[in-house]
C-alpha cells in the first residue's frame, strides 16, 4: 500500500513539474512586456484565446496543415501583440497605471465580445486528441509533455536571446534604465515594439500548447489570465526568473493538493499560498528585503 501511494504521489509530482512548465511560457510574456514596458497585459490570455481560435478555424475550418496553423497562430498573435501596444498601450504609457489597467481591461471584454459574435459560445477544437503515456503504473498526458518541452526550449530561447543578441541586449537595457537608453542610441519606441511582438508571440505559441488539451470558447482566457497574473507577482512582475520559479511552486502547489484532496482544493491551497506570501514578501519571491 505504501509502494502504490508513493508511486501515485511521485505522479502527481511530477505531473505538477509538467504543469509548471506550461504555466511558466505564460508568465514569461507577460512579465516580458511588463519588464520592459511597465505596462500589465490584463488582456494577455485573451490573446491566447486568439490564437486558439485562429489555430480551430485555419486547421478544423479552412482544412491548413496543423503545423502550418501554428506558425499562422503564432505570428498573428505577435502582430496582434505589437499591434495592442501601438495603437493602445502607447498613447496611456504617461497616463496612470489605473488607466492603463483600465485601458487593457476594457480590450479584455472587447476580444470576448468579439469572439462570442463570430463563433458563438460553443466549445470547439481541432479534433486532435494525443494519447497518454504510461510509465510503470504512473500515467501522464502526452500533450502536457509536449507542452513542457516546448515550453522550456522556447524559456531557453528567450533568454539566449535576451542575453546573446544586440537586441536582447537593449531590451535587458531599457528596462533597467528607460532614460540613459536613449542617450545611448537606443530608440525605445522600437525596442517597446520589438518587445510587444515577442510577448504576443509568446502568447500565440502558449495556445498552440493549449489547443491541444483544451477546447476553445470565448471565456477560456478566464481559465488561465488570474492563474498567469497570480504567478507573474508571485515571482516578482517583470522578474523572468521569478516568474520561473513561482509557475513551478503553483504548479506543485495544484498538483500535489488536488492528490491529498480533490483538483479544486490544490487552486484554493496554491491561492492561499499566494496570500501568505504577499503578506511575508509583496514585492514577491525573489525579491530583495529592504
Amino acid at each position: 500500500m505504501d509502494q502504490i501511494f508513493d508511486i501515485f504521489l511521485l505522479e502527481a509530482v511530477l505531473n505538477g513539474v509538467l504543469l509548471g512548465g506550461l504555466l511558466a511560457l505564460l508568465a514569461l510574456g507577460l512579465n516580458l512586456v511588463f519588464g520592459v514596458i511597465d505596462v500589465v497585459w490584463i488582456c494577455y490570455a485573451e490573446l491566447i484565446m486568439v490564437g486558439m481560435y485562429a489555430i480551430w478555424w485555419l486547421h478544423s475550418a479552412m482544412g491548413v496543415h496543423l503545423a502550418l496553423a501554428f506558425v499562422a497562430g503564432i505570428l498573428l498573435v505577435g502582430v496582434l501583440g505589437a499591434c495592442l501596444h501601438q495603437f493602445i498601450i502607447r498613447p496611456v504609457l504617461s497616463a496612470e497605471p489605473i488607466n492603463q489597467l483600465l485601458v487593457t481591461g476594457g480590450v479584455l471584454f472587447f476580444l470576448q465580445a468579439i469572439a462570442t459574435v463570430a463563433f458563438g459560445v460553443e466549445f470547439r477544437n481541432i479534433g486532435v486528441r494525443l494519447p497518454g503515456v504510461n510509465v510503470g503504473d504512473m500515467n501522464f498526458s502526452l500533450a502536457r509533455m509536449i507542452a513542457f518541452g516546448v515550453a522550456l526550449a522556447a524559456i531557453a530561447a528567450t533568454y539566449l536571446f535576451l542575453t546573446r543578441t544586440y537586441m536582447g541586449t537593449a531590451i535587458r537595457a531599457i528596462s533597467q534604465d528607460r532614460t540613459i537608453m536613449p542617450l545611448m542610441g537606443v530608440n525605445p519606441s522600437r525596442i517597446y515594439l520589438l518587445t510587444s511582438f515577442m510577448g504576443g508571440a509568446l502568447a500565440g505559441l502558449a495556445a498552440c500548447l493549449l489547443v491541444l488539451q483544451y477546447d476553445v470558447h470565448p471565456a477560456i482566457g478566464l481559465s488561465f489570465g488570474p492563474i498567469t497574473f497570480l504567478i507573474c507577482v508571485l515571482g516578482g512582475l517583470g522578474n523572468l526568473i521569478g516568474g520561473f520559479v513561482a509557475a513551478f511552486v503553483f504548479a506543485q502547489f495544484i498538483s500535489v493538493g488536488g492528490f491529498f484532496f480533490q483538483l479544486e482544493w490544490g487552486y484554493v491551497l496554491a491561492f492561499l499560498f499566494f496570500i501568505v506570501v504577499m503578506f511575508w514578501k509583496p514585492e514577491g519571491l525573489l525579491s530583495k528585503r529592504k
